[in-house]
């Protein structure tokens, strides 16, 4: 049953206006942070690792946040209207399976946003003139970037299943991530939930995973976040009126 929830979750996105943030907004922290390291190459010495914490200090911190609030806002969108979220929920299938398809959904957003993310990394670099990109580094960013932005689409879903409203989840989405920015500041990245994309990412240079726990630790909790935010929401459906 889960799989055919999926195929109707992609029915619904098929020539949704939603893929438009999915190309667009992406570019436009490449664009930024491109700009300024090759206008700061005097200071940011370090080639691709001075390319990357540009990138990901406009990208992990304002529009990653809110292109996922996007995403999950819209995913919900079209069962808060009418109140179709009720009818969804009699279809002959579990209520947690139907909030579990529309996670799994926003998941593989994520991912394809994270490639999206990186291919504008690499060809950025080349226009910048550097040579010989960390193939297996970006990588490992990605990977561990996707891991954490799990967290925060876990939460946003779980948050745009409850709000009707489409600007109120993506507003916080965006608050969160400027939250990220603040806990990583006061070295508590590894624990606030919407910290753990950039800290996944390495998006603060000198801040490294290693140095609090390791990516067996980051792992784990990233694990327990999506495992917390994923049940309170399966519950939440399960239990919800229709």
């Amino acid at each position: 049953m889960i799989m055919k929830l999926l195929k109707a979750e992609r029915m619904k996105l098929k020539r949704s206006p939603v893929w438009l943030a999915f190309l667009l907004m992406p570019i436009v922290p490449a664009a930024l942070g491109t700009a300024n390291y090759v206008y700061n190459q005097g200071i940011l010495s370090k080639e691709w690792l001075s390319l990357w914490t540009q990138h990901t200090l406009f990208t992990d911190y304002f529009f990653l946040p809110l292109i996922l609030g996007i995403y999950c806002a819209y995913i919900m969108r079209l069962e808060h209207a009418n109140n179709n979220l009720n009818k969804v929920f009699t279809v002959p299938a579990r209520r947690s399976s139907v909030f579990f398809a529309k996670l799994i959904t926003a998941a593989v957003m994520l991912l394809f946003s994270m490639i999206w993310i990186c291919a504008l990394f690499v060809i950025c670099g080349y226009i910048a003139g550097l040579k010989d990109p960390p193939w297996l580094t970006v990588a490992q960013w990605c990977l561990f970037g996707t891991l954490g932005g799990m967290v925060t689409v876990s939460i946003q879903i779980l948050i745009s299943m409850n709000i009707k409203s489409f600007a109120l989840p993506v507003g916080i989405s965006f608050a969160g991530g400027l939250s990220g920015l603040a806990f990583l500041a006061k070295g508590f990245g590894h624990l606030w939930p919407y910290s753990l994309m950039s800290y996944g990412m390495n998006a603060n240079a000198p801040q490294k995973i290693a140095e609090s726990g390791g990516y067996a630790q980051f792992t784990v909790i990233c694990a327990a976040y999506i495992a917390i935010f994923a049940i309170i929401g399966a519950v939440i459906a399960s239990r919800r009126d229709v």
